[in-house]
């Protein structure tokens, strides 16, 4: 990591902000080609889950070569500053390094996709997913669905602290703002 004081180390901050993070990217390669894809996921019990179609290009890639990067970033605002070249941008990011694999356990499969409900409809359901249900979803497409997770060996973060209100860019503000 190049910004060394901007690195991350704080395990419990990476994994609240794993957890609360909407969208994931998941980069792979295959046949010297990268390809990445942005991802609905939840990280739980020190993996990160995801699902798709059990057929298609992040599959065929995932199958060539299981050694993936998941990467998660929040803009937390711009940041004004008298001098352009101090101009910067709050955020923090996470980078998952791991290898990918199937989830071939129903009941493991069925936690992650449960997992996921409760991350992204809370509450909406008025009973837990069941893991029939799971093994035998067929999508809108024709093609089962599978659910897959990244074994991580390293984890690396960066974080720029959102600065006090007065610094934050807001649409309308001028130069003029910064020095009333």
């Amino acid at each position: 990591m190049r910004m060394f004081k901007l690195e991350c180390k704080d395990q419990d901050r990476i994994h609240t902000f794993l957890e609360q993070a909407r969208t994931g990217f998941l980069g792979l390669s295959a046949d010297d080609s990268p390809y990445v894809v942005p991802l609905n996921y939840v990280w739980s019990k020190g993996f990160v889950y995801f699902h798709g179609a059990s057929e298609g290009r992040k599959v065929d890639a995932m199958r060539r070569n299981t050694r993936a990067c998941f990467s998660v970033c929040e803009d937390l605002g711009t940041i004004s500053a008298v001098v352009p070249a101090h101009t910067d941008t709050a955020y923090m990011s996470v980078m998952v390094f791991g290898n990918v694999e199937p989830v071939s356990d129903p009941r493991e499969a069925t936690e992650a996709m449960q997992s996921m409900l409760d991350k992204y409809v809370p509450g909406y359901y008025d009973q837990p997913l069941s893991q029939s249900h799971v093994e035998k979803y067929i999508s809108s497409l024709g093609s089962k669905t599978s659910v897959f997770k990244l074994v991580p060996n390293s984890i690396t973060a960066k974080m720029n602290e959102t600065p006090e209100e007065s610094r934050l860019f807001y649409p309308g503000k001028t130069l003029r703002d910064e020095r009333a």
